[in-house]
């Protein structure tokens, strides 16, 4: 090997050493990238919506709740934790609509006794109306303002048997009503963070106009009560009214709009399929004041063939000369043909 490539050879070595040392030293001396956690806001908790709060909305306790917030962001109108009873805020109002996380303002409630409250908490084309029940016939006071409830109607009717005995009769005449207050009254009572359970004797539901006749009438013929609701059923009628098309999204529509629509779906009064249930579904001895379908169908044809004969004969009476529907002759008869003529005549003429 000459010279030249012997000299190009060790270039090429010391080149190949000094990459190698210099990128060791860069690997070695870099330091491992350090994450920096999220600054949490630094300052007052304010009050803020859990969930989405359209107008009308009764203040319950898992709709709000205190956030931190940033101090420069907080507003005189906001309810700041400390200087506001979260427990008197429930039972208002919403005056204006909120969305999920944002600060509630004063000025979007309506307290009790302000005015207009209970116009705030109707919404549109809804009226109020309040009804008397019992401790037992109000689910014994664990129905507060906010709940969805069925109203049953029971009363006493006239039986269809011989004896005439009076027949129990229950049926929900209307489903999924919005309590508004019990005893006038919209606050929920809350000690040592627990809600208190008191019983009422009034109630007022939110309504449509033609409903609100329903129930009048209702109220006069027999006994109210209500029938708490679960929130799943308010939920999954929802999915069904959503996925049969009786409520329908239009495409575009904001996030807002939908849950205005959602809102009111869920908080429609329903009034048609109701269920009811007699004294002889429930009890043997009530199926006599129903009296057995044979004997019932035997009465019906005998007061029927009664009063077709009744009529016959009324008529008859009523025909030309006594004999017979329109000139036609009662009793046996004959038929007398002479050439091309044929008559009826009776028997014995």
């Amino acid at each position: 090997m000459d010279k030249r490539k012997l000299m190009l050879l060790l270039g090429a070595l010391v080149v190949a050493i000094g990459t190698a040392l210099a990128a060791r030293s860069m690997l070695g001396g870099a330091s491992a990238p350090s994450a920096e956690a999220a600054q949490v806001p630094q300052g007052p908790k304010v009050l803020v919506a859990q969930r989405a709060l359209p107008v009308g909305t009764i203040i319950t306790q898992d709709a709000i709740s205190y956030t931190a917030w940033p101090k420069e962001m907080v507003k005189d109108a906001y309810f700041i934790e400390g200087e506001a009873d979260v427990n008197k805020l429930l039972g208002t109002v919403v005056r204006f609509p909120v969305t999920a996380g944002q600060p509630v303002t004063q000025g979007a409630l309506v307290r009790p006794g302000d005015r207009g409250f209970l116009a705030a908490a109707l919404g549109p084309g809804m009226r109020a109306v309040t009804i008397t029940v019992s401790g037992r016939a109000a689910v014994a006071g664990f129905v507060f303002p906010g709940d969805h409830v069925d109203l049953m109607l029971t009363q006493s009717v006239a039986g269809g048997g011989d004896g005439a005995a009076p027949l129990n009769v229950a049926e929900t005449i209307v489903r999924n009503l919005r309590v508004l207050a019990t005893d006038q009254s919209t606050e929920t009572k809350v000690v040592d963070g627990k809600t208190v359970v008191s019983t009422f004797g009034l109630v007022t539901l939110e309504v449509n106009p033609k409903l609100a006749e329903k129930i009048a009438v209702a109220d006069k013929l027999g006994t109210l009560s209500l029938s708490l609701r679960s929130l799943a059923d308010n939920q999954s009628e929802l999915d069904k009214a959503v996925a049969s098309g009786q409520v329908k999204l239009p495409a575009g529509a904001s996030k807002g709009e939908e849950d205005r629509l959602l809102s009111a779906a869920i908080n429609k009064p329903i009034d048609t399929n109701t269920t009811f249930q007699t004294g002889g579904d429930v009890s043997r001895f009530q199926r006599r004041a129903v009296g057995r379908p044979a004997d019932t169908a035997k009465s019906f044809g005998q007061a029927m063939g009664n009063a077709l004969g009744s009529m016959v004969k009324a008529v008859a009476a009523a025909a030309p000369g006594g004999g017979g529907l329109g000139g036609m002759p009662s009793g046996p008869s004959v038929r007398v043909t002479r050439g091309k003529t044929t008559t009826v005549e009776q028997a014995g003429r």
